[in-house]
């Protein structure tokens, strides 16, 4: 793949051919070693693509989970369900994972229409993936803008970011990772600091895979040099995505993301989340109602298949970790930016 061309990824298509409908998904524990996709025909196929994190970052899985729904009805069809059997695997899929509220939304936008036929299932399922590529350009915008105007310096700025929340984690282009290539196109970024994100290590996988492939200058470092690096001077802001945004400001995102705002919070540097409305939650009031997902064990007991860890040891493995909304400099959407910290609270899409 020639640079400047992972932001045209498209980490979930559907897909037809003479087989018959799929869904085609960028293989994301393959990289950054391979650039593959997985063929999904089925429920089982595509909820165990979630769990594994075939697909991941919360707009991807909300494309993943709208198409899933039109997949339920062709496996209906195939296989000779009956509605309630439509439905329960419909709610399979919205199921998957718990923390992203995307998944559930796209879900719960597009199986209403399965009254109506395939056809109208893929009209809203192609509604959701376009209007997420849009909110990732206008939200690399505004971001951009608000990070140039308030670090107010006369240089490319130096950011700092987590997870990945590239194109491989949306429709295409990113969020965090979006206002990030914004800078780079206005020529307004030094450097990249992509923390490694354990124990799965999608930064050091997947977002440095991205901004090498389009010539980014960047830095990979271990999640626990992140709170040095931002005290030392070495960073002007951070800025990360969101799998769950609660009406008050509380962002559920990787974990790890907690430490970082602390970090900035403790060297007056901006904190940004980037994340589009759809993943704000109003019925959830506060960080304490996001149900936090606990992956399996081996994740952080073992590596490379091979335990590191004593065989009586337990392992704790939260996949997420929620930052308080006081500490959010500011949460830019596709509708502008909000000032959570200055209590300016969420608005949902």
């Amino acid at each position: 793949m020639s640079n400047s061309s992972s932001q045209d990824l498209r980490a979930v298509l559907w897909t037809a051919s003479a087989d018959g409908p799929a869904l085609s998904l960028i293989d994301q524990t393959a990289l950054p070693h391979a650039l593959a996709r997985v063929e999904v025909r089925t429920v089982d196929q595509l909820v165990d693509a979630i769990v594994r994190l075939v697909v991941r970052g919360a707009p991807a899985i909300g494309a993943a989970g709208a198409y899933g729904v039109a997949l339920a009805l062709v496996q209906g069809e195939r296989e000779g369900w009956n509605r309630a059997r439509i439905d329960a695997e419909v709610a399979r899929i919205r199921d998957a994972r718990p923390t992203a509220v995307n998944l559930m939304a796209s879900v719960d936008r597009v199986a209403p229409r399965v009254d109506e036929g395939l056809d109208a299932v893929l009209a809203e399922a192609h509604a959701v993936v376009d209007e997420d590529l849009k909110a990732n350009h206008a939200m690399g915008a505004y971001g951009a803008d608000w990070l140039l105007a308030r670090v107010g310096v006369d240089r490319p700025l130096r950011v700092l970011t987590h997870c990945n929340t590239g194109a491989l984690a949306t429709a295409g282009w990113g969020t965090a990772l979006g206002v990030i290539r914004e800078l780079h196109r206005r020529g307004r970024l030094e450097t990249v600091y992509a923390d490694e994100t354990r124990p799965l290590l999608q930064g050091a996988r997947l977002t440095a895979w991205e901004l090498a492939q389009e010539g980014i200058p960047h830095f990979v470092q271990a999640d626990s040099a992140a709170a040095g690096t931002i005290l030392r001077g070495e960073v002007d802001a951070a800025v990360v995505g969101a799998d769950r945004i609660a009406a008050n400001g509380d962002t559920a995102n990787k974990v790890g993301t907690v430490g970082i705002a602390l970090a900035c919070a403790y060297a007056r540097i901006p904190f940004v989340v980037a994340a589009p409305t759809t993943t704000v939650d109003l019925a959830t009031a506060s960080g304490d109602g996001i149900r936090i997902e606990l992956r399996g064990e081996d994740e952080v007991l073992s590596w490379a298949g091979a335990r590191t860890a004593p065989a009586s040891s337990r392992g704790h493995n939260p996949a997420f970790d929620v930052t308080p909304g006081e500490l959010v400099s500011a949460l830019v959407t596709e509708r502008g930016v909000r000032e959570v910290s200055a209590g300016e609270l969420p608005v949902a899409g």
